[in-house]
């Protein structure tokens, strides 16, 4: 017996050791595992630095771009219950370069930075737009050419084209709510401190050969970070902090979150507060010029935000890496994120909106063409306020 008791104390002790060695890695899967749950995703997602790898983007020296207070907008009652409804945390509404309306909601305040999900994906189309103007990257490259560790994967024969506007090819299951889908095992390799590269590298499976059907593939702006590392030689955070963020002029250092080997999650891991996601959006309002300055090219601007593919019937169009309604007037726009979170814009009226949310019911059947009705009807409303 007291071999026996031995024994099972030295096993003790040995997972106890490797529960300290492992601690962090147990937490950040803790994180994954609960990141979702109904008491925890609104405070989840305000700090997602607590429990992930992240890493600074620097905001730069340039003072906030002037959001200069403009006749308050109050909440029609239509827009007050969808605040309820879809579990709204942020919304500001920017008109003309004017701040119009901020709100708070479910215990989040202005300073939260808020987790962007998926509308990360057009901050990188912006910065890869730069680098297309310039020359450094070519459309109609294969990524291969940029990176070659993708030779053998589903990605080559892909061009950075096919990439950019999901076409190129790649199976990969975006089903949020299955556990072993393909988004929730990166996931997995994201909060374990695993290599995204390497994830990436070893997808091998298509659905068909790219330029094909469209298909809503994430980690396809993955492989836009990629390249765009392979072309450069430089690291996304560093361009997007000098290319993007600091000539814009952002009021709070955002971050990203980031894999074991510190890449960051450009998919779907850039963490604003609100008011900077609705800069963003007054940048594209304005054709990617602000207080003199072109940050980003027009013709980019203007290529981006309509559709550069064959959507399925009935679904929204898709750009390089933005979101067009269905029947959009021109320059009528979006970037979204899983859970609630947008940034609409409709150059136009001048209508920015910034919206985040912990909405765990977005993917029910209506509620994308709820929220986009919503944003409508919030422009209508103010561009009727305003006579």
């Amino acid at each position: 017996m007291r071999h026996l008791f031995r024994a099972l104390a030295g096993v003790v002790l040995l997972l106890a050791a490797l529960a300290v060695w492992k601690r962090d890695d147990l937490v950040r899967l803790q994180a994954v595992l609960t990141l979702f749950e109904e008491d925890r995703i609104t405070g989840n997602f305000s700090h997602m630095d607590a429990a992930f790898l992240s890493v600074p983007v620097p905001k730069g020296s340039t003072p906030p771009l002037p959001l200069p207070a403009g006749t308050p907008f109050d909440l029609p009652q239509a827009a007050q219950d969808w605040v309820v409804e879809r579990a709204v945390t942020a919304l500001v509404i920017v008109k003309d370069g004017a701040l119009r309306h901020e709100s708070y909601y479910l215990g989040t305040g202005p300073e939260d930075r808020r987790i962007g999900w998926s509308v990360s994906k057009s901050f990188l189309s912006a910065l890869m737009g730069t680098l297309v103007a310039e020359g450094v990257i070519a459309l109609d490259r294969q990524v291969v050419d940029y990176v070659p560790a993708l030779r053998g994967s589903a990605y080559e024969g892909a061009t950075v084209r096919q990439v950019a506007n999901m076409t190129s090819g790649v199976a990969f299951d975006e089903d949020y709510l299955d556990f072993w889908s393909d988004i929730n095992k990166m996931g997995r390799v994201l909060g374990l401190g695993g290599s995204m590269d390497d994830f990436t590298a070893g997808i091998t499976a298509r659905r068909g050969a790219p330029g094909g059907p469209w298909a809503y593939v994430s980690i396809d702006t993955h492989v836009l970070g990629m390249v765009i590392r392979g072309a450069t030689g430089r690291a996304v955070v560093d361009l997007l902090a000098e290319r993007i963020i600091a000539p814009l002029g952002f009021e709070v250092e955002p971050y990203y979150l980031t894999d074991g080997t510190g890449q960051p999650f450009v998919l779907g891991g850039l963490n604003l507060i609100t008011r900077d996601y609705a800069r963003m959006g007054v940048l594209f309002a304005q054709n990617g010029q602000v207080q003199g300055r072109q940050i980003v090219p027009a013709d980019w601007i203007a290529v981006s935000t309509r559709p550069q593919a064959d959507t399925p019937p009935g679904k929204m169009g898709y750009g390089y890496q933005w979101w067009i309604p269905q029947g959009a007037e021109p320059g009528e726009f979006l970037a979204q994120g899983v859970y609630g979170q947008f940034i609409y814009i409709n150059q136009r009226a001048g209508v920015v909106i910034a919206a985040n949310g912990a909405d765990r019911g977005f993917t029910a059947e209506g509620v994308e063409a709820q929220n986009i009705a919503m944003f409508r009807t919030l422009t209508a409303a103010m561009e009727a306020a305003d006579g």
